[in-house]
Order: structure tokens, then C-alpha cells, then sequence
């Protein structure tokens, strides 16, 4: 059953400007006014079905919180469309309503009924809103008086108390200290052991990959990729081709899984740099495809700079035979700058301990732009064998010793 259902979504603002061309019209304040019409979101389409997390990312101005103000009915749509089907309780914008002259426990009870709460529900659970935010002995104290993160805990523990069959969330498991986050984190899991359907905006792709099944990438407005959570990340953090992505999205899922196999495609990128080899060097300075679990590797790429670029970043990930994304990381993410010289360049990541504990593991290598334009992405061309050593058993060695 479908929970939500986007179809053709476009949102378009219109941003005033007066036109003063005279030293008199900027005197008086007369000229021209007009008006600058900024596209938010063009043609989005995507489903979320009953008890799916679906997470939505992409850069600042994508239009990502536009999106899902548009399903919590806050702000109107240009075009297209958006079916409901279900209770939805959005978690944007939390504290909107608070009064900073009233108490906290006022503002719960202002807060609730913004939240669709009867003063009933929130006269049975005040004890334990304010439990949960940690807030019992400043019940009384007027909200002005509280820091920015306390009165974020106390909307947060006031949201959690509705019961919510579609929930839209906006970052909101980066509110408060570590402790008040993994109580977040914890909310969040068992809405996920229960079934709720939930539509989820963050930055922190981590939590991303971690809790939602599927995702949705978005760049300046127009939807690039709506699919499987690990390989929409992917397309994220390494690059691809956002104008084929987008027609394979506007095809059924379906249809898509039926062709699969034969329109996988292992390599990106307009080839401005281009990846030439890649090797894998023993701790004995040989290149090698077998480790040790524990010893060191390390990885030498190869590329041509084709053409003049900015801001180049070259990354790699690393998956497992059963493709579980392993590790990634860039230049960028560890401020490293590679050198963009016209002609043939080199680059290593130094591994100082393969901690596997053994296996085949795949790896992807790219080079894209900071704005993550591809230069050449090679999807799991490259791989490595990692040999057991010791007893422990899993998947990763982690060091740790017995006391008494």
C-alpha cells in the first residue's frame, strides 16, 4: 500500500525586486518593482510505501526541506501532485510556537495542541514529557530562561508523544547533547520496529544508509536518482550522470529490475581526468592482490588530467563479495588537495591496518569535482583478498585485551 505518492512536483517562488536606475529612485524609494521567479523543485515523482523509511539528500539548496514542507501541507505546490494516505506528524521545524515568556510546561501544552494533542493526552503524559527531555525541575521556569538545546529536547519530547502513522523528519536526530541524541536514535528504531512510514531529510549519511531502505537524491530542484539507499549514496558522494539516472527513474521499478542486469553500468564521467591503473603494494613495497588481515596496503591510483579542472577529489569505497559497503572516504573529506597538473599524476591512500578479518572485497575508485560532477567513476572494477590471521571470528579485527 502507498503511504505517500509524489507525482510531478514542481514548487516555484517568486522573489520581489525593485528596479532603481536613477539617482532620484533610490532617493525617493520609486522605480520599478518586479519580480524573480526561483525554481525550487521541478518534476519530482517518487513513492514511499506503507512502513518504508525513505531518506532524501543532497546538497544545500537542493530543495530537500521545500520537498517535505510540501507533503506536511505547510507550503503549497506550483504543480503536480502529493497523495496522503494516512495521520502525518512533521518534525521540521521544532520549538515553531513556543512563547518565551511562559513556562516550559505551558509551552508543552501550546506546543501539544499545535502537534494535534488534546490537553487530556498531554495532562497523561507531562511526566514523562518531561522526563524525557530532561527538563523535570525546570518545569516552571520560563522558556526565555532555558538554553537553545533545552527547549529543542522539550518539542522534541512533546512531537514523539502523537502517534503518527507517516512521519516527516528534518534532521531533528541532530538535536541536543550525545546522550539526549542516542534517546533520539532510540525513538527512531522503535518507529522503525512499528512499522511507521517515514520520510527523512539529514545530511548525515551515515544515519541515512543506517535506517532508510530506500532514498532520494536531490540537486538544484530536479530529483538525479530515487532507488536503493547504498547506491543512491553512491551517486551522491561519487558522481554520475544526472540526465540518464533521471529518465531511468521516470521507468517503473519494476521495469528497472527486469533490465538490471543488462544496463548495469561500471564506469562514469566526462574523462576531463581519467583513471589509468590502479595498484595494490604490500607492506613489502610489492604490488600485490593478497593481504594479511592486520598488515598495511597501500592503494597508488594512476589518473591523466585531460583537461583543466577545479577543485578536483578523488575518492575511493570499499565493498565486500556480498557488496556491503565497507569504507569510503576522499580527498576532500580529509583535506587532502591532489595535484590537478595537466598530463599523468599519481595519488596513494596509505592503509596502515587492513582490519577484515578476511574475504574478497571490491573496490570503486572515482574522480569528480567538489560540486560532484564525475570525471571518471570505475564502480568495483578493482578488487583485493584479505587472508584470516588469528582465531577471532567476524567480519572486522577490533584490538582489545582481557584484565581482571
Amino acid at each position: 500500500m502507498d503511504a505517500v505518492v509524489v507525482n510531478g512536483l514542481c514548487k516555484t517562488f517568486r522573489l520581489p525586486h525593485e528596479k532603481r536606475n536613477t539617482l532620484f529612485e533610490r532617493i525617493t524609494g520609486t522605480g520599478k518593482k518586479g519580480y524573480e521567479e526561483f525554481v525550487a523543485l521541478k518534476n519530482i515523482n517518487f513513492t514511499v510505501k506503507k512502513g518504508e523509511a525513505v531518506g532524501i539528500i543532497g546538497e544545500n539548496g537542493s530543495g530537500k526541506s521545500t520537498l517535505l514542507k510540501i507533503i506536511a501541507n505547510i507550503l503549497r505546490s506550483t504543480s503536480g501532485s502529493v497523495k496522503i494516505q494516512g495521520k502525518i506528524t512533521p518534525f521540521l521545524e521544532l520549538g515553531v510556537g513556543f512563547q518565551p515568556d511562559l513556562t516550559a510546561k505551558e509551552n508543552i501544552y501550546i506546543y501539544g495542541a499545535i502537534m494535534g494533542l488534546s490537553d487530556k493526552d498531554i495532562d497523561a503524559r507531562l511526566s514523562e514529557i518531561l522526563e524525557f527531555s530532561g527538563l523535570k525541575q525546570f518545569r516552571d521556569a520560563k522558556l526565555k530562561n532555558l538554553s537553545s538545546g533545552m527547549q529543542v529536547r522539550l518539542a522534541f519530547a512533546t512531537a514523539i508523544q502523537t502517534n503518527p502513522e507517516i512521519l516527516l523528519m528534518d534532521e531533528v536526530l541532530a538535536v541536543g547533547d550525545m546522550e539526549f541524541q542516542q534517546k533520539c536514535l532510540d525513538v527512531f528504531q522503535r518507529y522503525l520496529k512499528e512499522k511507521k512510514t517515514i520520510v527523512f531529510v539529514s545530511h548525515d549519511l551515515n544515519s541515512v544508509r543506517r535506517f532508510c531502505s530506500k532514498a532520494l537524491l536531490l540537486r538544484h530542484g530536479e530529483q538525479v536518482a530515487f532507488g536503493n539507499t547504498n547506491e543512491i549514496i553512491d551517486k551522491y558522494v561519487y558522481g554520475v550522470d544526472d540526465k540518464e539516472l533521471h529518465n531511468e527513474n521516470l521507468q517503473s521499478e519494476s521495469k528497472i529490475e527486469e533490465q538490471k542486469s543488462m544496463e548495469k553500468r561500471t564506469r562514469w564521467g566526462d574523462k576531463k581526468v581519467e583513471i589509468t591503473d590502479i595498484k595494490f603494494i604490500d607492506k613489502f613495497g610489492r604490488e600485490n592482490n593478497t593481504f594479511n588481515s592486520g598488515d598495511a596496503m597501500t592503494i597508488q591510483i594512476n589518473y591523466n588530467v585531460n583537461a583543466p579542472v577545479d577543485n578536483l577529489v578523488i575518492g575511493i569505497a570499499i565493498y565486500s563479495d556480498s557488496d556491503l559497503m565497507c569504507y569510503g572516504t576522499n580527498t576532500d573529506i580529509q583535506g587532502f588537495v591532489p595535484n590537478n597538473t595537466t598530463g599523468s599524476n599519481k595519488i596513494k591512500i596509505c592503509i596502515n591496518n587492513l582490519t577484515m578479518m578476511e574475504g574478497k572485497f571490491h573496490l570503486t575508485v572515482a574522480a569528480h569535482s567538489k560540486e560532484h560532477i564525475p570525471y571518471d567513476w570505475l564502480d568495483k572494477q578493482f578488487s583485493f583478498n584479505v587472508i584470516k590471521k588469528g582465531n577471532n571470528v567476524g567480519l572486522f579485527e577490533i584490538p582489545c585485551e582481557w584484565k581482571q
